[in-house]
């Protein structure tokens, strides 16, 4: 499988691009910004967008989805219960500093449960909610992978106090959509450096401390 993380935008949010090497169909998730830098990767591995799937709508992470759609056509996957958020895209841009990306809404919720094919193997949608309302994980169990957004850190959690944040949902996400994956996971955040459940499971203060 191809499997390429970019850090894009002013906060490096971690855009992962991932394909099958036969069949050359890449899922782009979370491309909040930089998208000529995710056509380069694509350009470079001869790929075609199939689907675009954000993993919650802070401006960091959907920022050029819709950019990306009207190059690509491809459609974006979203959890509806962050719609709230992207009416409030220019209050988000504001607290950066930047300017008011077009957002629209999904052509797909990506509701708790939905499966998707990711680089031509099964993946699920997990919906963890507190980071945003309409926060979710990806999983793909055959290449124990999970793209956890900001739900999941090395060593950390994501942040509650923006809006939509709430600390006991995202503790009780972690508890029971994310430690109950094979310490093997490997954890792609959506800021900095991967780790894995069984690390996270043993050393994350949020976690150990609970």
């Amino acid at each position: 499988m191809i499997h390429e993380i970019l850090a894009v935008g002013p906060l490096a949010c971690n855009c992962s691009i991932l394909a099958d090497e036969q069949a050359r169909r890449a899922t782009v998730v979370d491309p909040g910004e930089d998208v000529d830098k995710i056509l380069e990767v694509l350009a470079r591995h001869k790929l075609t967008i199939e689907q675009i799937v954000i993993t919650h709508a802070h401006i960091d992470h959907v920022g050029g989805a819709v950019r990306l759609k009207r190059l690509s056509n491809a459609p974006i996957f979203m959890n509806q219960l962050d719609l709230p958020l992207l009416k409030m895209m220019d209050m988000q841009a504001a607290w950066l500093g930047v300017p008011t990306p077009e957002v629209s809404a999904p052509d797909v919720d990506a509701r708790d449960g939905l499966g998707l094919k990711i680089a031509e193997e099964g993946a699920d949608i997990l919906h963890t909610p507190g980071h945003t309302e309409g926060s979710i994980c990806i999983h793909l169990p055959n290449s124990r992978l999970l793209l956890a957004g900001d739900t999941l850190f090395a060593g950390s959690i994501g942040r509650t106090d923006l809006p939509g944040g709430d600390m006991r949902k995202i503790l009780r996400s972690l508890r029971e959509r994310l430690l109950v994956l094979p310490d093997s996971t490997r954890v792609v955040p959506g800021h900095g450096v991967s780790t894995n459940i069984g690390v996270e499971r043993e050393t994350n203060p949020f976690l150990t401390s609970r």
